[in-house]
């Protein structure tokens, strides 16, 4: 009797199904796109990348809302995001417009799945130690949004990525960089979404969501290509004098300015959940 006491009240294994499942449909999102580019549906492999992304919005909130954070689902997140978001867009570029280029082709776009990875790596290892308030780097996602943006927007205007492979390329090797760099880019977490806002801010949000429905890939592109370029803008912004460790490398003697001491506080308290991860 004691004995089924003893293990009724041991650690509970097995994992939880509603997070994982939405990380696994991110998980598949990124292996469709891989698979749509092989046979040409260039268009639908950008799309299913961007949909990898609002899966992967959704888990780790699905997760702190429903208390089902875990170190499970935080190893599996990890793993799905480097499938689509770096492996997939960098497939995609590949046999959009660079299979024909030779090892200009496939460097380009192992340098992307390399950087990917160790932004991912990075990033979990500094998780709860940064500035809550900013990503080091372009967030993978990010990178992965600009190459599918890319990639959707030449499928809409019928353009052959075989005739643009040096610049299909060396934006994806240029969005890699972006991931390991030092740049800071605002992660928007010290936004009170719960705060109340006037009726005109609504009918703005209302807006901005109708022009990007009217032209999706347009305007997902430049939504990402201006994010991708506010990384330099706010680090120089943020510095006394621009230096190498601002930009790439050991950022730990990198004089940026000192923030908010309130921010500060509310960033040990603010770390973000196992499988809630913006990598």
């Amino acid at each position: 009797m004691t004995e089924s006491k003893t293990n009724d009240s041991g650690p509970r294994k097995g994992i939880y199904l509603l997070p994982n499942l939405l990380t696994t449909g991110g998980l598949f999102s990124g292996f469709f796109a891989i698979v749509a580019s092989m046979n040409g549906r260039f268009e639908a492999a950008a799309v299913a990348i961007f949909i990898a992304m609002i899966f992967d919005g959704l888990d780790g909130r699905v997760a702190r809302l429903t208390n089902t954070q875990s170190e499970f689902g935080a190893q599996y997140d990890s793993m799905s995001d480097l499938i689509a978001f770096g492996m997939a867009p960098a497939l995609v570029a590949y046999n959009w417009g660079l299979a024909e280029y030779g090892k200009f082709g496939w460097l380009a776009a192992f340098i992307y799945v390399a950087c990917a990875a160790l932004r991912l790596a990075r990033f979990n290892a500094n998780l709860g130690i940064t500035d809550s308030r900013f990503f080091q780097g372009l967030a993978s996602p990010a990178a992965a949004g600009i190459i599918a943006g890319m990639v959707w927007v030449g499928s809409i205007y019928e353009i052959n990525g075989d005739n643009i492979g040096y610049l299909i390329g060396l934006l994806t090797i240029a969005a890699g960089l972006l991931m390991v760099s030092n740049f800071r880019y605002n992660s928007f977490k010290d936004l009170n979404w719960r705060d109340r806002v006037s009726f005109l801010t609504i009918l703005l949000v209302l807006l901005v969501f109708v022009v990007i429905a009217s032209r999706p890939a347009e305007m997902l592109f430049g939504i990402f290509f201006i994010y991708a370029c506010s990384g330099p803008v706010t680090t120089i912004r943020s510095v006394r004098k621009l230096k190498l460790e601002h930009v790439v490398g050991d950022s730990d003697d990198a004089d940026f300015a000192e923030p908010d001491p309130a921010a500060a506080a509310n960033n040990t308290e603010s770390k973000v959940s196992d499988t809630d991860k913006s990598h």
